[in-house]
């Protein structure tokens, strides 16, 4: 086993007791098609050349599966191996950590620096031009870059209202672009819809609706995965006619704990794996222009980075009815629709996402921390069920939330 292979398994192993089990279940209980990984090279080989997209207005080619600045070093390697080409949240690099591929030949790289709003969180915080500005000038510097092919709008509009009357983002974008040091415009968006810190807060599919009317922005990520979403998929379809680009986020709903359910991966059809039948249906059977997924190391690399551009099998449509099937009883899938009808008005959507953190990818440090930022906890439901009524997957959220509440501080 090669240095750089080992050194990323024990970043992984040492993220937390909960991500150690994670690791150990996926290993134990999956289905092992690929076999243990012994090099970077070694999995480029297996996974191969990455098809590729036109993504958004500009028509750049891109990669059907991106890279991202919080990719572990082996994984990030072999993905530019395999002709991974746009990079999210290129900002995560410091200096010494941006790849040397990606420095040496920079033109072949679509770089991204991800904006947050300031003075608070994706809820409470503000769009301010000179700050934006500043903190993009800021990590060119920190990273050697030269430029940001991409500057990403963080998490997106309140609604359709912030859009037209909040123009700083893109004032702080067109300063830059005039400098040479950006060249596109694109946001990921997060739905808003019943939020109780943001008055007024619309769904993703209402405001990326109005994005792609505004016609400023080029493409979009937004989260979405395996189960029945007319609304986004609706969205999907109009963002193709009109040449909006769109990547897709937040994909692997629930099979972080599919992979720990001895039962549930025995089941699976021969033959099949939750992360490449997940990676053939995004890249063959959706709307979707490319997808960035989370990898922990070479292994899932492979299994997940080999399903792209595959057409799905009989196997893989089995394997991914059953995987919606279980993810619809136990994790949500973030469209906001039951938030306005909260009478305690509690985040649901953001509690959840954080349950996908802790129970899906083993971070409990990250969900603690969100969680515990919330002025609005799971203790606060009264179990009243009026969300389950409103649930498009009829999930059991009261329990959900009690669920999370009650391990969150004790993963």
């Amino acid at each position: 086993m090669t240095e750089r292979h080992s050194i990323g398994r024990r970043e992984f192993l040492g993220r937390s007791t909960a991500a150690v089990a994670a690791g150990l279940a996926s290993r134990l209980f999956g289905k092992t098609l690929f076999g243990e990984v012994d090099s970077i090279e070694e999995a480029a080989a297996r996974v191969g050349r990455l098809p590729r997209r036109t993504l958004g207005y500009s028509r750049r080619e891109v990669s059907v599966i991106i890279g991202s600045g919080d990719l572990a070093s082996a994984p990030a390697e072999a993905a530019i191996l395999c002709g991974v080409n746009y990079w999210h949240k290129a900002n995560r690099w410091t200096r010494g950590e941006v790849p040397a591929a990606v420095l040496k030949n920079r033109d072949a790289h679509y770089v991204q620096v991800t904006v947050d709003r300031i003075g608070g969180n994706h809820e409470t915080g503000r769009i301010d031009e000179p700050s934006h500005y500043d903190f993009v000038k800021d990590v060119l510097k920190r990273t050697g870059l030269g430029y940001f092919d991409d500057m990403q709008f963080h998490y997106g509009y309140h609604n359709k209202r912030e859009i037209k009357n909040e123009r700083g983002f893109v004032r702080a974008f067109e300063r830059l672009k005039k400098e040479g040091l950006v060249k596109h415009l694109c946001l990921s968006q997060h739905g808003y819809a019943g939020n109780a810190r943001v008055p007024g807060g619309e769904s993703a599919a209402e405001v990326l609706t109005a994005v792609v009317e505004d016609g400023i922005y080029e493409h979009a990520q937004i989260m979405y995965s395996y189960g029945h979403d007319p609304e986004i998929n609706e969205f999907l379809s109009f963002a193709r006619k009109k040449g909006f680009g769109t990547i897709a986020m937040k994909t692997a709903r629930g099979v972080g704990r599919m992979r720990q359910d001895r039962e549930f991966m025995a089941r699976l059809p021969q033959g099949t794996a939750p992360h490449n039948a997940l990676v053939r249906w995004l890249t063959t059977a959706t709307e979707i222009d490319a997808a960035v997924i989370r990898v922990r190391n070479l292994d899932e690399f492979v299994e997940t980075f080999s399903g792209a551009g595959k057409s799905l099998q009989a196997g893989d449509r089995r394997a991914l009815e059953m995987m919606t099937a279980r993810a619809d009883r136990t994790a949500c899938r973030l469209c906001t629709a039951c938030q306005p009808y909260c009478p305690r008005n509690i985040p649901i959507a953001e509690i959840l996402r954080f349950e996908r953190y802790a129970l899906d990818d083993g971070d409990w440090g990250k969900a603690r921390t969100l969680y515990s930022g919330l002025d609005r906890r799971a203790d606060a439901c009264a179990a009243c069920g009026t969300c389950v009524a409103h649930c498009p997957q009829e999930l059991p959220i009261p329990d959900r939330l009690a669920a999370f509440h009650s391990l969150i501080y004790r993963g």
